[in-house]
């Protein structure tokens, strides 16, 4: 009997302490509201401080003082010139006015356009600060959010052994990654007492389990024993096998919920030939034909979970195919950056609607895969937690024609 590993040990304790006892003051508290209230409202109040004296200078610089719109050019008969202006030479006292009044308002109005392109220009540049140095500001004050979602990404790849951690005022975001902090601990205590518990429950079954199968072989051995006790025997022993490979499977697939941490090279065309020269016998007997290219395709991870991973493809592809004339495809190839292990096979049709439902423990297809002789149920669950673990994906699609393509990928 195979020696068990010991159960995963318990989580380290968390170096972060969060602040239980609230403050004397709660409202002086430095929250995110107020921290944005004052770092806007400061900013404003810098802009609106530049923008008045922008337009102050150019208003000054537009109304400057200056020569006059017109002078005097004669002595006793009085004549009056203008470079900007025309002014009659000679006329009434109501001429000389009215061309006046027309001299000072086409000064006024080249003043005010051009004071209105110089202060658009102004609000433009402005802008373009206020945005640049809003933008700087918004991502100095919401970098721990960055945080908390680089540590929330680390978790979903089943990686909880992750905290924040996070530094700083006692506000609300420190509030929150403290609480993520304690929910992350908690789960990680969960899984790794679930972990324990599959672990030593597989252990405290596989030995009785080994014990049963000893004896029946020993009584399947004795040449007198009758055909009857036999045959009991001979169906005892297939019912011992087959809960012996429930209990693997349990205990591989509690294994292989976790991210592999010890990462090795491992090519896939190498692990896939292994899974077939294991299951050819089985394929010559049913007469199912094995083919494919195997490109090498290095990835980092486990040797002996991803060899599972090829052999229970390829077992479920001999295994669920047809009668006769039956094939099944394996090919490994490197692609866009990705290691792909694709197995199709021949087989029944199968529904697309069924398809989520052979990845789930202890169900299969409402097909010739409920056949009791054919596993437990466990193959493709094991399989796609082993992917998972390994950062990758398994999916699977229905053939034209019958029969499924299987196809994992794992990042290289």
């Amino acid at each position: 009997m195979a020696a068990t590993p010991a159960p995963p040990a318990a989580p380290p304790k968390p170096t972060w302490a969060p602040k239980s006892a609230e403050p004397p003051f709660p409202w002086l508290r430095p929250t995110i509201r107020i921290r944005l209230t004052l770092l806007y409202g400061g900013m404003f109040m810098i802009a609106g401080i530049l923008l008045l004296s922008i337009i102050y200078l150019l208003a000054a610089q537009a109304l400057h003082a200056g020569s006059a719109p017109f002078k005097i050019v004669a002595g006793d008969n009085v004549t009056l010139s203008s470079s900007g202006c025309q002014l009659p030479a000679r006329g009434t006292s109501q001429d000389f006015n009215d061309a006046i009044s027309a001299c000072m308002a086409h000064q006024r109005q080249q003043a005010l356009d051009n004071l209105l392109s110089r202060s658009l220009l102004a609000l433009v540049g402005l802008s373009v600060i206020a945005f640049a140095f809003g933008y700087a500001m918004a991502g100095r004050v919401l970098s721990p959010l960055g945080r908390i979602t680089r540590t929330a990404r680390r978790v979903a790849g089943t990686d909880l052994s992750r905290r924040i951690e996070l530094d700083g005022p006692d506000d609300e975001l420190k509030e929150l990654s403290d609480t993520f902090d304690e929910m992350l601990d908690r789960l990680e205590r969960s899984f790794t007492a679930q972990q324990r518990f599959v672990a030593n429950a597989s252990h405290e079954l596989r030995t009785p389990l080994a014990i049963n199968r000893t004896l029946l072989e020993v009584h399947l051995s004795d040449p007198g024993a009758p055909v009857e006790l036999q045959q009991l025997g001979k169906t005892l022993l297939a019912t011992n096998e087959r809960s012996e490979q429930l209990v693997e499977g349990l205990l591989l697939l509690a294994r292989s919920d976790n991210e592999i941490i010890d990462r090795k090279p491992v090519d896939l065309a190498e692990v896939a030939s292994r899974a077939i020269d294991q299951a050819r016998s089985e394929a010559e007997t049913k007469g199912v034909e094995i083919k494919g290219e195997r490109a090498p395709a290095v990835v980092q991870g486990n040797g002996v979970l991803l060899e599972r991973i090829a052999l229970n493809l390829v077992q479920n592809a001999v295994r669920y195919n047809v009668p006769e004339g039956g094939w099944v495809e394996v090919v490994t190839e490197l692609r866009d950056g990705h290691a792909t292990l694709l197995v199709s096979n021949t087989g029944p049709v199968v529904p697309a609607y069924e398809i989520d439902n052979i990845f789930e423990p202890f169900r299969r297809l409402r097909t010739e895969r409920t056949g009791s002789d054919k596993g437990v149920g466990l193959g493709l669950s094991i399989a796609r937690s082993v992917a998972r673990a390994h950062g990758g994906r398994i999916i699977a699609e229905p053939r034209e024609g019958g029969g499924l393509v299987m196809r994992v990928t794992l990042p290289v």
